[in-house]
Formats: C-alpha cells, sequence, structure tokens
C-alpha cells in the first residue's frame, strides 16, 4: 500500500508543477518500525478547503519566511501522514514567492527531525518542516517550523487544570506538545488571572541559523519571564520558560498538554523530580500521571550495567542534521577508547530488529538521535540499545548516579552543563576489578592509554601476522570462532573431485525420497 500512496503523490505533484523528491527506504518493513518509535502527527482526514489549508499550514507566514530569506529553492519537508496535501502546499507557496519547491517525502531518520541532508540534495536554500517536531537545533539552512493546528477545547483544557490544581498558589509551568503551541496564549489569558504562580512556555524560535542569536523573525509570543522579576529561565527541547530561582525546579509541577507521545515520557525523564499532570485533547480528560519514573530509570541503569560487560560497541547514527552529532560521536569514540573497548560506527538510516541482528560481534548499541529518538525500547533487539548518557554513566568513573537522567546529547559535550572529564589513568586500575551484577563475573575496570596520550613508541618488535587481524579488528576475532565461516574458496585445501548431479525437486519433497 505504500508504494502505490507514493507513487499517487508524484502523480499530483507532477500536474501541479512541484518538484517531489522522495528519499529510497532501506527495507520494506522500516515504516511500520517508524510508525511504532513516532507518534502519529496529524490526521489530515482527507482535502481541505483552501481557507483550512492556508490557516493549518500557515502559507501567509511560510511565504513571508520565504521571501525574508529571499530563497530560490525550498525544502517542504512532510511527514508521511501530512503528503495528503503537500502538492497544493507546494502550488500555493510557488504562486505566492516564485520560489521553487521540493517536496520532501520519506526522510532518513525520524519525521520528527529536520532532515537538511534530503534537502541539500536538491540544493534547497531553506527548509519548512511540517508536524510534530522535536525542535532540535539545525546548523546548515534557515528553518520554518509549520506544527499544524490540533483540535482542542480552551474551557475544558481550563477546567482540568482547575480540577488538578485546586489551590490557585500552586507553581506550575505549563507545557504542551507542539502542535497544541497555538493556545498558550489564549490559555494564558484564562487562567493567568486565577494563579499568579504558572509559567507558562514558549517555543524556541531562536534554535535555528535563521536567528543567529537576535529576535526571531517570527515569534509567537513573548516571554513569559519579563512577568516575573528574578525568575530564572530554562531553555530545553526547543522550550523555554521562567521558574522562581529561590524555590527551585523541583517545587513546581508540570502540567502538559497532549497525548501520550515520546515527547511526554522525554519531558518526564529529563525533569523527574517534578510531579506531572497531563490534558488529553482528545478524550478531554484530565489526570495525574502514576507511571512510575523510579521504574523507568532503574531499567535505563540495567542496561547501563549491560555496557560495562560489553566489549564491542556499536555507535549507531541516528541524525545527520542535529547539531553537534559529529563531535558527541568523536566524544563517545574516545571513551569507548580510555574504557578498554573496541568500537564501530553505523549509519543504517531508520533501525530495525533485522538490520541490528546482522553483527553479532557487537555486544551493545549507542544512538546518537534527537533526544526524543534516543528513548529506544530495545526489548525486541537482539542487542541493548542505549544513549550516549548511559554510554558515559558506564564508562566514565567520574560520573556518578544522582537519578538526573540526560536526553540531549549536547549536553554531554566539553563546556556544556553536565560535562564531567574522563579520570586520569592510574597505575593502581590494572588490577582493580568488580563484579558484574548481571552475569556475577569479574570485569576489570582499568583505563587504556590512548595514542595521544603520551610518546609514540617507535622500538620494532615482532608480530604474530596470523594475529594481527584478529587483535586489531573485535569483527575478525569473532569471525575466527564461528565454525562457518560463508563461501569460501579455500585454494589447494578442497581434493579435486568429479562434479555430480545434485537432489531434485523442492525442500519438502525431493525427487530421491521415498514418500511414507
Amino acid at each position: 500500500m505504500g508504494s502505490r500512496r507514493y507513487h499517487v503523490d508524484r502523480l499530483e505533484c507532477a500536474s501541479v508543477g512541484a518538484t517531489c523528491v522522495t528519499m529510497a527506504m532501506q527495507f520494506s518493513s522500516d515504516s511500520t518500525e517508524a510508525m511504532k518509535q513516532t507518534p502519529v502527527v496529524n490526521d489530515p482526514g482527507g482535502r481541505m478547503l483552501p481557507d483550512e489549508m492556508d490557516e493549518v499550514y500557515e502559507i501567509k507566514r511560510t511565504a513571508d519566511f520565504i521571501q525574508q530569506c529571499q530563497s530560490k529553492r525550498v525544502a517542504l519537508q512532510f511527514p508521511d501522514e501530512l503528503l495528503v496535501n503537500s502538492a497544493e502546499v507546494a502550488a500555493k507557496l510557488e504562486e505566492i514567492t516564485g520560489s521553487k519547491t521540493f517536496i520532501l517525502g520519506d526522510t532518513s531518520y525520524g519525521s520528527c527531525c529536520v532532515d537538511e541532508v534530503a534537502a541539500e540534495h536538491v540544493l534547497a536554500d531553506s527548509l519548512v518542516h511540517y508536524g510534530r517536531s522535536c525542535l532540535s537545533p539545525s546548523t546548515r539552512l534557515p528553518v520554518l517550523f509549520v506544527f499544524g493546528r490540533r483540535l482542542v477545547d480552551i474551557n475544558d483544557c481550563a477546567a482540568a487544570f482547575r480540577t488538578l490544581y485546586p489551590d490557585q498558589k500552586s507553581h506550575v509551568v505549563v507545557v504542551c506538545d507542539v502542535v497544541y503551541s497555538y493556545i498558550m496564549g489564549d490559555l494564558k489569558r484564562v487562567l493567568r488571572p486565577e494563579y499568579p504562580h504558572v509559567s507558562f512556555s514558549n517555543i524556541d524560535n531562536e534554535r535555528h541559523p535563521l536567528s543567529s542569536g537576535k529576535a526571531s523573525l517570527f515569534p509567537l509570543w513573548t516571554n513569559d519571564s519579563t512577568e516575573h522579576p528574578g525568575a530564572e529561565t530554562v531553555k530545553k527541547f526547543g522550550r523555554q520558560f521562567s521558574f522562581d530561582h529561590q524555590l527551585g525546579l523541583e517545587g513546581y509541577g508540570m502540567f502538559y498538554i497532549g497525548e501520550e507521545s515520546l515527547t511526554l515520557t522525554n519531558l518526564m525523564m529529563t525533569w523527574n523530580k517534578c510531579a506531572f499532570c497531563t490534558f488529553n485533547p482528545v478524550t478531554r480528560q484530565g489526570r495525574h500521571e502514576t507511571l512510575s519514573i523510579s521504574r523507568a530509570l532503574m531499567k535505563r541503569y540495567y542496561l547501563i550495567e549491560r555496557a560495562r560487560d560489553a566489549k564491542v560497541v556499536g555507535i549507531l547514527v541516528g541524525t545527520l542534521g542535529v547539531a553537534d552529532y559529529l563531535s558527541v560521536i568523536e566524544h563517545i569514540k574516545a571513551t569507548v577508547r580510555k574504557a578498554g573497548k573496541k568500537s564501530y560506527t553505523f549509519v543504517m538510516g531508520k533501525l530495525n530488529v533485522a538490520k541490528l541482528a546482522n553483527f553479532l560481534e557487537v555486544d551493545i548499541y549507542v544512538l546518537v538521535a534527537c533526544p526524543e529518538n534516543s528513548l529506544l525500547d530495545s526489548s525486541e533487539f537482539y542487542r541493548p540499545v542505549i544513549t550516549p548518557f548511559e554510554m558515559d554513566m558506564a564508562y566514565n568513573r567520574a560520573r556518578q548516579w544522582t537519578g538526573d537522567y540526560i536526553t540531549d546529547y549536547r549536553d554531554l559535550l566539553p563546556g556544556s552543563c553536565s560535562h564531567v572529564e574522563f579520570p586520569d589513568e592510574d597505575p593502581s586500575d590494572a588490577e582493580r576489578t568488580d563484579i558484574s551484577l548481571i552475569t556475577g563475573e569479574l570485569r576489570s575496570v582499568h583505563l587504556t592509554r590512548t595514542q595521544d596520550d603520551g610518546p609514540s613508541c617507535t622500538a620494532v618488535e615482532q608480530r604474530n601476522s596470523a594475529l594481527t587481524v584478529a587483535e586489531l579488528s573485535p569483527a575478525a576475532s569473532f569471525l575466527d570462532s564461528r565454525s562457518w565461516k560463508g563461501l569460501e574458496q579455500k585454494l589447494g585445501e578442497t581434493a579435486v573431485t568429479k562434479a555430480r548431479q545434485g537432489r531434485r525437486g523442492i525442500a519438502i519433497a525431493y525427487d530421491d525420497e521415498v514418500n511414507s
């Protein structure tokens, strides 16, 4: 069904003169895995009326963005569920701006991330991202986010808030899924007279190169921190809000507007010391979140122990557009090397069980992706998949477990708020061991000096050529231990024999088999 849908999209784009670009899918099953990892962004509900499309897809705001950027070639990134309206949106923008538009159908990774690589394939000057977004910062192109507008009843939302927080002196931070961000201004006007200590989060529009440290060209609303002099401002996951510095963020509750999603999971894991309440606009119900964060954290801590037992680490590149992804890959490589482990780097697009099952020599994987896609449930995989923070927790002895959880890998880089320097090598570590909490076996915890840590040795030493490859490559060592290594020629090792006719028929009933 998927191939038929994309064929129709191409025909529609050709009829209106827009150019469609669809990235080739790695496997036919990738779309199913992507739907498991990323919640549905928006239900287009079929064709829209022109006025509805102009409002939902913010045609005028997008056209202003394109004209102010003076873009001649614009990439329009749509998730699969919004492709039904992509051709009409592209035609409208071309008619207003005169720019050439390119529709990016399939993204290489999660649809919540900006696919700058696909945009560069068509030499785009700027990119417009439609639908749900993780708001991860990009580095190459000016990006405009058009979230869409899912229906929500503000009166029901306000009533649910009053029920969940009967005390009007409560300190609460209101956050939402991006598809409901358009109601924050109206909700603030309804609740602020009753709840003076409530902070409303804003979308941080300065998290893309268009701003360059100056005021955004397209602000959605003013910063709430201006109404609380002396308050401290938090900027995280593309959102910003203020809170009382003396009370601390732990003294605030979190009120989330939206359905259960990776966004909610990411926020609850990061601010796990805050009590969360949610309002679901679909069911119009509010509730106290009873998900045991401690249980979820202990599950992630189990993966940290698995990482400590691992000898070969696979680094999965889950993004090519989020800022500093190359820096964190190098940081992970250095950490793995210092911990005395071996690492391989894999670039394979969207992940699935079959892909990772091809590399049995890898003991554990670390996924470099946006904060929302990093928390991958790997229970179905043959090897666990962890986050960069969990890898750093497993191999960096200087980092202590405090209960705080970090999903944004940029916070781990040198100079960032959560960076912890790797300890220096101690000669006494050569004999230091601890006990694995999973296998109960002793394991070494010594650090390995890297080549850059000291002067290189130029002495000539005889090396056993038979073991050279195995010592340098854990994959070669794993292959050497297998009884069957694939189709090998084995020249000179196999005796010469005459060719003879093989068996005929099908596997369930060969011709020479006697039917019982």
